[in-house]
């Protein structure tokens, strides 16, 4: 047999969570074509000496929807081993929309996910109404991941409504209708499934709330039902859990996934006000899936953490007055500002609350803020908390935070950790990695760009899971399990993640001594100029999409096999 690709004499996790084990990878036409010692040449081959082979990652959570439009590079995702994507998560995204309604779907995805409003609207050409054609404006682009879009309820809601929508009115028996219709097109059209939000943390940069907030149970309902008249598509959630208390947000889920026969998965974290409310959700998706029905828990594997800096979008002091006037210059001639005393003085005695456009700033206080440096550190000691800090040197934390973030040129960044901190570990993370029914993901991947850097999640995972944590490491084939085959079955992709004959060549050489994350900095290369944290790693040796080299050592080759996944895939027939 000639092969197109063979990977040679690498270690290989086959994503199935068994031993390793040294073999040659041969690859043809796209596919795995055999595994195993001594294979014969590849028109190219890689030599994976020392190094593993892992199935190409599947991260079922990103925000892509926009990106996907004008960029075939799904960076960072793909510069950590990313080979498919799951978007349109949170409710929110750019499909079915009527022309009057675009601007209104671009100034949510801006306020709930820090996308630039100027990027946007320079980079969508909305070329599409229905989901389907908005499937078909994805089809267009090659790039170098493959992507699976999923049916945002708020764009749905608004198609349907109209301003109702954006006023939480309750959806009439008319209005469900035609969403259950329009639920069952998307699916039959390619979606993989439909995304909804029930936070009061997504809103627009003027505070508006997200439309599907306070969607009734019967609207939720008709939608799932949409859905499985299709027989296909999951359903994914986002929500407080606080209608009115955990255990009845619950099973309101819970009947609407045994009613549609439908798998859900849910965002779950543990919050800091609300510390041990995530275990309760953990055992009652537990309990569920025991009784067979499929709801399951996505978390992420370390704190979701904010990176505050001039240089992003968001800073402990961006709301104040004087902060504003200084706020257009770039961030070393700010930092030159900031420095002097006057200024300083001015910026710490007036109010950062009062004009902050950034409604998670009063969650967060000092005491669980931290320098963010080299090496990166996403498990620090309290000791090192800026009101820490503060304390031993007589200061104030907002004056510590303050002369962080202006020294170094303003080039400096504070992490904050948002969720899965609250006793200053990772033991939260560390519980939920170790329930097999919760999957490790929620890396935003393509969002929160001015201000959260979690699409490399993937490489997180692996490095300090399973290798630089000093306790509670995991098993390196479990870790490589729970990105691949876990993730990809979840949401019935059965053509990849598995290392296998038969199955798609998505596949990474990793030199895994040398994987380590890099520090991140900021990129202005999106539309309109728009600005991106940028998080690379090193020790990605290659990635392969579909059989071709896409990523060489973080560099990409130009190859561009990746496309728009239409619905969940099947095996191939051995």
């Amino acid at each position: 047999m000639g092969f197109d690709l063979v990977i040679r004499n690498g270690t290989v996790y086959d994503g199935t969570g068994a031993a390793p084990f040294v073999a040659d990878v041969g690859v043809k036409d796209g596919r795995i074509a055999a595994v195993g010692p001594g294979l014969a040449a590849g028109r190219e081959e890689i030599d994976a000496a020392g190094k593993i082979v892992t199935p190409g990652f599947v991260d079922i959570h990103t925000h892509y929807d926009g990106q996907a439009i004008w960029d075939s590079h799904l960076a960072p995702s793909a510069l950590h081993g990313v080979t498919t994507a799951v978007m349109g998560n949170c409710g929110v995204g750019f499909a079915p929309v009527k022309p009057q309604d675009r601007d209104t779907l671009i100034a949510l995805m801006e306020g709930v996910e820090d996308i630039p409003g100027p990027a946007l609207h320079e980079g969508l050409d909305f070329t599409w109404e229905s989901f389907a054609e908005y499937l078909d404006a994805l089809e267009a682009r090659p790039r170098d991941i493959d992507i699976c879009a999923q049916l945002p309820h708020a764009a749905l809601r608004v198609y349907v409504m109209g301003e109702r929508a954006l006023r939480l009115e309750n959806a009439t028996q008319e209005d469900i209708a035609q969403m259950r219709a329009m639920a069952e097109e998307a699916m039959r059209a390619g979606a993989f499934g439909f995304s909804t939000s029930r936070t009061i943390s997504h809103k627009t940069l003027a505070g508006d709330p997200t439309p599907s907030l306070r969607a009734q149970e019967d609207e939720l309902l008709g939608i799932a039902l949409g859905i499985r008249d299709a027989g296909s598509g999951m359903i994914e959630l986002v929500s407080d859990w606080n209608m009115p208390d955990v255990e009845t947000e619950f099973a309101m889920v819970r009947r609407i996934v045994e009613a549609s026969g439908r798998p859900l998965v849910f965002s779950l974290g543990q919050r800091h006000d609300r510390p041990e409310a995530y275990k309760k959700l953990l055992a009652f998706s537990d309990q569920a899936a025991a009784d067979g029905h499929a709801i399951r828990p996505v978390f992420p594997p370390r704190p979701i953490g904010i990176l505050f800096g001039l240089l992003g979008s968001q800073n402990p002091f961006a709301g104040t007055p004087t902060y504003k006037t200084l706020a257009h210059l770039p961030a070393e001639e700010r930092a030159a500002a900031m420095r002097r005393p006057e200024v300083r003085a001015a910026i710490l005695a007036e109010d950062p609350y009062e004009g902050s456009n950034f409604p998670l700033l009063r969650r967060l206080g000092f005491e669980r803020m931290f320098a963010f440096g080299d090496p990166l550190n996403y498990e620090p000691a309290e000791r090192d908390s800026i009101t820490a800090i503060a304390g031993r040197e007589g200061r104030t934390a907002a004056e510590v935070a303050y002369d962080m973030l202006t020294a170094d040129e303003g080039r400096n960044f504070i992490f904050a950790p948002l969720v899965n901190f609250a006793d200053y570990t990772l033991d939260a993370a560390h519980e939920m990695l170790s329930h097999r029914n919760a999957i490790v993901g929620l890396s935003d991947g393509g969002a929160h760009v001015g201000f959260i850097s979690d699409g490399s999640f993937p490489t997180f995972l692996l490095t300090y899971w399973g290798r630089d944590r000093s306790h509670g490491r995991f098993d390196l084939a479990e870790l490589v399990r729970r990105q691949t085959s876990d993730t990809a079955h979840a949401v019935g992709l059965f053509d990849r993640g598995v290392i296998a004959p038969g199955l798609r060549a998505d596949l990474n050489v990793i030199d895994w001594e040398r994987l380590a994350l890099e520090r991140p900095v900021m990129k202005f290369d999106l539309p309109a100029g728009g600005r991106r944290l940028w998080q690379g790693a090193v020790g990605y040796v290659a990635t392969v999409q579909h059989g071709q080299v896409t990523y060489r050592e973080g560099v990409a080759t130009g190859a561009l096999p990746g496309r728009l996944v239409r619905g969940p895939q099947a095996a191939p027939v051995q």
